[in-house]
């Protein structure tokens, strides 16, 4: 009996012993926690999303940044008053909603009342205005300003013939912005969702002018946060939990390798290093549609790739030989026998997928504009060195040489082109690859004769290709100058009426494909690499692929 009560008491001392032990887990003990304990809330389980971002970011501010190298991550850590769901469409961001008046030419936006920068502060209105009008500021010389030019006062401010109080962007209080535009623009909502149009922290940025430069410094309103920035190496972002719609993020991160080489980056991607892939070798392209891999995308993307003629050097300057240099290049054997990645051959520079005043796509109704004609380029380069006072030895004896960014897919395109105007022009191209962001530098200098250019649609009307051949435009890397040209594209940014705004960019274009100061080669598709655990990422016409809302369920 008495060793029957010793062993009931042994047995509750064990019972208050386990109860104590539990109670003190938040102590520091000899006794390792179990990797999967079975009382207690569970630690929620990290979800980092792996893959590479290709190039350098020139700059990780909304106002000075200019290409899918930067956009890709700035999606990802800020939100304008209009962002993109998943068919496209435009929905409301940072604002709840917004009218417009009888005109069409003032919005009203309000904003939501849950919206908090990275370091707590709320977004306000004030926010928006001063960053519009920050991006504007001549000073601040930002390549993208000209997209806030559709706002009353905003490019006389921007070319030095107004000031900042003449800019129609009004925060009325903390909630509400007013703006207002030069003329009805159809897709105003459209640029609210672009990057330029984001708002940036004032208090942070009048405070720190280099407040980008640093992660410890940068402040944000998106889903993201930016963690760590090792140049030419990674950049890593981290959730934001105070970003309002942070329960849709599933993730707890995103690892951005900067890797230019698409082998290495292939490599890395095959070998489980990376969850999604964005840039793929043409061979991979190939290889993965020859077994209809499910890890293939092939996502439509409103873009045009295309060669630079530097308008500005001779024989360049020379629209027959300009013409030559285009009739000469077989576009569709690029994209049937290099590109492989359902690439369309280009006929035109607007690429199909922009509607025009009926709905019909403006490619198809304004037609095929320039073509492959060996005859006829033969004949258009004798006569247009010949009016240059030149012979083809004279032109070989210059070495010109096409540029291109760093990538198997530009270098195997470039051979292509090289050996199409050798075979077809008697004519001999080198080829120079450099870093993105170097390329990008030399091309605003005019440092270059050819060069590889793409451009992907920044909203979706055909002047998001049309107005980047405006002659004073800041993308105008040809240097191209045609004032007829100019004027149907002032007449199309000018009115309100679509018929006639339509019929001056159709006519625009045929201009600009007579003139070919620049030579279209393909109309874009993005194909792309997702692993079979990755969900939620979706392909949108005018973005790289969404991974904002990816899951990671392996």
């Amino acid at each position: 009996m008495k060793s029957k009560k010793l062993l009931i008491l042994l047995s509750l001392l064990l019972v208050v012993s386990v109860f104590v032990s539990a109670c003190s887990s938040g102590e520091d003990t000899a006794t390792p926690e179990p990797e999967t304990p079975t009382t207690g809330e569970e630690k929620p389980v990290e979800k980092i999303l792996r893959t590479n971002n290709s190039s350098e970011p020139g700059s990780l501010d909304p106002a000075l940044a200019q290409g899918t190298h930067e956009s890709w991550i700035l999606n990802n850590l800020f939100e304008g008053l209009m962002k993109h769901d998943s068919t496209g469409q435009v929905i409301p961001g940072m604002a709840k909603e917004y009218t417009l008046s009888e005109d069409d030419l003032t919005y009203t936006f309000t904003l939501r009342d849950d919206i908090y920068w990275s370091n707590g502060d709320p977004v306000t209105a004030q926010d928006f205005e001063f960053a519009w009008k920050r991006a504007l500021d001549p000073e601040l010389a930002a390549d993208y300003a000209f997209q806030l030019y559709y706002i009353k006062g905003a490019e006389a401010y921007n070319s030095g013939e107004g000031t900042v109080d003449d800019v129609a962007v009004k925060a009325l209080d903390d909630k509400t912005l007013e703006v207002t535009l030069e003329t009805p623009t159809a897709y105003f909502l459209d640029l609210c969702a672009f990057y330029t149009y984001y708002p940036v922290n004032k208090s942070v940025v009048e405070a720190n002018p280099d407040w980008a430069k640093d992660p410890s410094t940068y402040v944000c309103n998106g889903p993201f946060m930016l963690k760590t920035w090792q140049h030419n190496a990674k950049i890593i972002l981290a959730k934001n939990e105070n970003y309002y719609d942070k329960d849709s993020i599933k993730l707890t991160g995103i690892d951005f390798d900067i890797i230019e080489d698409e082998n290495t980056a292939w490599q890395k991607y095959e070998g489980g290093e990376y969850d999604i892939l964005v840039t793929l070798p043409q061979a991979v392209v190939a290889q993965l549609k020859a077994q209809n891999s499910p890890e293939l995308e092939i996502g439509p993307q409103v873009g045009t790739y295309y060669y630079n003629l530097n308008n500005d050097k001779k024989p360049f300057n020379n629209k027959k030989v300009r013409q030559a240099l285009a009739y000469s290049l077989d576009r569709q054997t690029i994209v049937d026998k290099i590109a492989q990645g359902g690439q369309i051959a280009a006929t035109g520079v607007v690429p199909p997928g922009l509607l025009d005043e009926n709905g019909k796509d403006f490619r198809e109704v304004n037609g095929d504009l320039i073509g492959y004609d060996v005859e006829k380029a033969k004949a258009l380069f004798a006569e247009g060195l010949a009016e240059e006072g030149m012979t083809v030895e004279d032109f070989n004896a210059q070495k010109f040489v096409l540029l291109y960014n760093t990538s198997e897919a530009h270098k195997k395109i470039a051979q292509a082109a090289q050996e199409m105007w050798r075979t077809n022009l008697g004519i001999e191209i080198g080829l120079e690859n450099v870093e993105f962001q170097v390329k990008l530098d030399r091309e605003k200098a005019g440092d270059y004769d050819i060069s590889r250019a793409g451009w992907i649609g920044d909203y979706s009307d055909p002047m998001t290709m049309l107005d980047l051949w405006y002659s004073t435009g800041p993308f105008n890397d040809a240097n191209y100058n045609n004032p007829e040209y100019d004027k149907l594209i002032d007449l199309a940014k000018s009115t309100a009426d679509q018929p006639v705004r339509f019929d001056a960019m159709r006519k625009a274009e045929k201009i600009l494909m007579e003139d070919v100061p620049i030579v279209p080669v393909y109309f874009y598709t993005q194909p792309y690499a997702v692993k079979p655990y990755v969900s939620g990422i979706y392909k949108t016409p005018l973005n790289y692929p969404t991974i904002t809302y990816a899951d990671i369920n392996r």
